[in-house]
């Protein structure tokens, strides 16, 4: 298994994703390959600066860099060298089986898009994020950014990939899915919800509990939290303001602690062929590091062949 990351991308990269790094090694004895993709001459100077183990990693030569506020297509297009261009090449040729960075976000999405095909019979991929409920469980929205409209079958889609993900990886057993919406009797709800629901309540392959609403995020009303994605944008960055105002008025609470984006690492992108999980811009070594253990993790539980084989 050789999980790819981008090294150069992230507003404290390299520096922080070679701690992030080290600490995944430090703590995980199993045989896994880490491919570091950046600028070879620092990337060298760093391992030896940090004594990273040797034989559990190789430097994948990137003499470019996508930075955050270039177009992402045209960058992908003009950046053959950079290095998440070379990641996701290593992903497509099979040199690697994950790929993860902290770099422009958009470039990570065009990239996944079109550099590696879709699981069969998805209609579009989703990105999710974990959110942190009131009773110390943790239950995962979607999509949180990547399809801002959508249709109803690829809610239903995302239900799916979304309990897939809720039992291998957050080891939630027949995890309850909620059609978010403002109010809970069916029938509620805009055009989009609307058509939902009925798909929702006839899959089978799917707990589905009915609506939930926004009061119902974050306690443990459901697991799985389906809606498109220009409404789960808005939920995720309310969320993360929540952690950022208890620190700015220095509230100590073990619960908005958990609000902390680097416990969980990254955003794995859900619905494409192979592993890709997307990190914060401000991602530190905690963070490196548990994106990292999530690309293992979809790995070793086999998530997206599990997702494909409910989907058919």
């Amino acid at each position: 298994m050789t999980i790819a990351i981008d090294m150069m991308g992230g507003d404290f990269a390299p520096s922080e994703t070679i701690k992030g790094v080290l600490q995944y090694l430090s703590e995980d004895n199993s045989a896994h390959t880490l491919a570091l993709v950046g600028h070879e001459t620092e990337l060298t100077r760093l391992v030896q600066e940090h004594s990273v183990p040797q034989g559990r990693y190789k430097i994948v030569h990137a003499e470019q860099v996508i930075e955050m506020h270039e177009h992402p297509t045209k960058a992908l297009k003009e950046k053959q060298k950079s290095s998440i261009a070379i990641g996701f090449h290593l992903l497509a040729s099979g040199k690697a089986d994950a790929f993860i960075s902290a770099g422009n976000t958009g470039a990570m999405l065009v990239g996944a898009l079109f550099s590696i095909k879709a699981v069969e019979g998805v209609i579009r991929p989703t990105i999710s994020s974990v959110m942190p409920k009131e009773n110390g469980g943790t239950g995962i929205l979607l999509d949180v950014g990547l399809n801002a409209d959508c249709k109803p079958e690829q809610l239903n889609q995302f239900a799916i990939m979304g309990s897939v993900y809720a039992q291998l990886i957050l080891g939630i057993d027949n995890p309850r899915v909620g059609l978010i919406n403002v109010g809970e009797e069916e029938g509620k709800g805009n055009l989009l919800a609307q058509a939902t629901y009925p798909l929702l309540k006839e899959n089978k392959h799917i707990n589905f509990i009915g609506n939930i609403e926004g009061r119902d995020i974050l306690t443990d009303k459901a697991d799985v939290m389906v809606c498109e994605g220009f409404t789960g944008n808005i939920m995720l960055k309310f969320a993360e303001t929540l952690y950022e105002i208890s620190h700015r008025k220095q509230v100590q609470h073990e619960y908005f602690e958990r609000f902390n984006f680097e416990i969980y690492g990254g955003t794995p992108i859900l619905g494409v062929a192979k592993p890709v999980v997307i990190g914060h811009g401000i991602s530190k070594a905690k963070a490196f590091k548990n994106m990292i253990l999530v690309a293992q993790k979809m790995l070793e539980k086999d998530v997206l062949g599990k997702m494909k084989e409910e989907l058919q």
